[in-house]
C-alpha cells in the first residue's frame, strides 16, 4: 500500500517520493534537477527509484 502512495506522489512530485522512500540522498538531488529539466524525466526517474529493491 505504501508502494502505490509512493507511485501516486511520484506523479506529482518525484523529489518528494524518492525522499521519503531513500532518505536525504543524492538521488534525491537528481530527482529534482531531472523535474526542472523537464516534468517527465523527474517522473520516469522517481518512479524508478521507488519501485526498486
Amino acid at each position: 500500500m505504501i508502494k502505490v502512495l509512493l507511485v501516486l506522489l511520484a506523479l506529482v512530485l518525484p523529489w518528494l517520493a524518492v525522499l521519503l522512500k531513500d532518505g536525504p540522498s543524492i538521488k534525491v538531488l537528481w530527482a529534482f534537477l531531472l523535474q526542472l529539466c523537464g516534468h517527465v524525466p523527474g517522473v520516469i526517474y522517481g518512479i524508478y527509484q521507488v519501485v526498486r529493491d
